[in-house]
């Protein structure tokens, strides 16, 4: 495949998206921005929420898991699915009932302001090191297939720090005006590129293996690699004990206490619609997860049948791209690929926009409608540069790709400390010394792994997923010692 033919994919993707901004971008406000006037369809939501969840690094990496653990990421999966129903069922109606923006809102009328500041300074990490994480890996492969083959100034290759602004540069002109309105109708589009992707390499990958849809299913149920369920190691990290109580977890710390994912939901008109949002969405999901361990086997066991070499994150792009199965779906796996990853970035740019601007810079107790524009306008700028600065520092600064890896892990173990907050409010009466929280946040993460390095050291016991569960109850527990009054 040339770099001009994924430069031309590149460009029409681009102008579909701006197209979409264009027709979108009528009003510009605040309230256009923050919560889309809170008049989205919420089958448009729930649909592009699908996008959102499913982040290149999933698109790439999900496949490659199936090889090493089976299907036992479906065990993670189902929990997802409880999560999901706690969200629907307490999250939302806590959220509409507030008429909230951002969600971190409620820590400040539970707990005080410290404690607001923390819960949204904490996302906000999570999600600068996450959302830059996943278009660093993008930009990566982008950089390999096309811009490391392109003359520059009398040079081969595009530098580095240039397809980044250009990446983060897209993204801003087709959010910088209406925001979350705009994004509503681009996760949309995104989510079913990133399906028609998928759903092409497995008629193709199938059909080179001799399968049709009448054993399609039966192939994939007597192979090996499709076992679901794990009871026989309870130290395991995919036992399903662990995956499934730590899949309810994510799924409520993750979705329902982040302001990226939660930002959408908020945009439907009123608490009836958001719940049936979740609904479907949980629903459609929970099959689509299914479906990319399904295309997992596939690919493995083609590459196995045709020498290829690839394992986990390697797979699905050897397949797709370097295997012989066409250029047709070489370009939908590379659609695709930008779909789920700007699917995820373009929210993640909204939602840290927003957090930034109501949680920490107070923009809607201290200023008029018109400098509140001014003033998000100016964070959505910044935040864009923050991100650009952070996907070049691991570029260049960390060169070691474990490291970079290890603060993505990190990043999801500052979910812990907003589960504990959640969880302590929602389930007690009591109240905390407010100033006291910053510091019990602050070292829950540290003492976490501290905790899970240990265990698994001297009593071979993995924590895996469940970390998240661990930090939850740590801050929790640090809560209780610094309550003001008997819950």
């Amino acid at each position: 495949m040339e770099p001009i033919h994924i430069i031309f994919l590149i460009v029409a993707y681009f102008g579909v998206l701006l197209l979409v901004s264009f027709f979108t971008n009528k009003g510009g406000s605040n309230d256009d921005f923050f919560k889309a006037g809170k008049q989205s369809p919420w089958y448009l939501v729930a649909f592009g929420m699908i996008g959102a969840s499913l982040s290149g690094v999933t698109f790439v990496s999900a496949p490659g898991w199936v090889e090493a653990s089976s299907f036992s990421y479906f065990q993670v999966v189902l929990g997802y699915t409880v999560g999901y129903a706690v969200i629907g069922l307490v999250l939302l109606p806590l959220y509409y009932r507030l008429n909230l923006t951002s969600i971190y809102t409620y820590l400040e009328g539970r707990f005080g302001d410290r404690s607001y500041k923390t819960g949204a300074s904490f996302f906000l990490l999570s999600r600068v090191v996450g959302a830059s994480f996943r278009l660093y890996l993008v930009a990566i492969v982008l950089q390999k297939l096309v811009f490391d083959k392109i003359a520059f100034f009398g040079s081969q290759g595009v530098p580095f720090w240039i397809t980044v602004t250009i990446t983060i540069l897209l993204i801003w002109l087709y959010t910088f005006k209406s925001g979350i309105k705009t994004i509503v109708w681009t996760d949309t589009l995104q989510t079913l590129f990133m399906l028609l992707a998928v759903g092409v390499t497995i008629y193709y990958v199938a059909e080179n293996l001799g399968l049709s849809a009448d054993n399609l299913f039966g192939f994939i149920a007597e192979s090996d690699m499709s076992q679901i369920f794990f009871f026989d190691d309870w130290k395991a990290g995919n036992h399903f004990i662990k995956q499934f109580i730590s899949g309810a977890f994510i799924a409520i710390v993750m979705t329902g206490l982040d302001q990226d994912m939660m930002q959408k939901n908020l945009t439907c008109r009123n608490l009836k619609d958001a719940q049936k949002n979740m609904f479907w969405f949980t629903i459609v999901l929970t099959i689509v997860n299914f479906v990319f361990l399904a295309l997992g086997l596939l690919l493995t066991v083609y590459a196995r049948q045709n020498g290829i070499e690839a394992r986990a994150d390697e797979l699905f792009p050897a397949v797709a791209v370097e295997s012989g199965l066409g250029i047709g779906v070489a370009m939908f796996f590379l659609l695709g690929l930008i779909a789920a990853a700007y699917s995820s970035a373009d929210s993640a740019l909204t939602a840290l926009t927003t957090s930034f601007s109501i949680d920490i810079l107070d923009i809607e107790k201290k200023y008029d409608e018109r400098k509140q524009v001014r003033i998000r306008k100016r964070v959505h700028i910044a935040t864009s540069l923050v991100l650009i600065l952070v996907i070049i520092i691991f570029k260049y600064l960390i060169a070691d790709a474990s490291v970079i890896a290890k603060l993505f892990v990190f990043a999801g173990y500052t979910y812990g400390p907003l589960l504990g907050l959640y969880a302590y409010g929602l389930f007690t009466k009591g109240s905390v010394k407010d100033k006291w929280v910053p510091w019990v946040a602050i070292a829950t993460p540290f003492l976490g792994y501290a905790i899970s390095y240990f265990c698994s050291m001297w009593f071979n016991f993995e924590f895996g997923f469940f970390i998240l569960i661990l930090n939850g109850a740590l801050t929790y527990l640090g809560l209780v010692l610094i309550r003001t009054q008997k819950d």
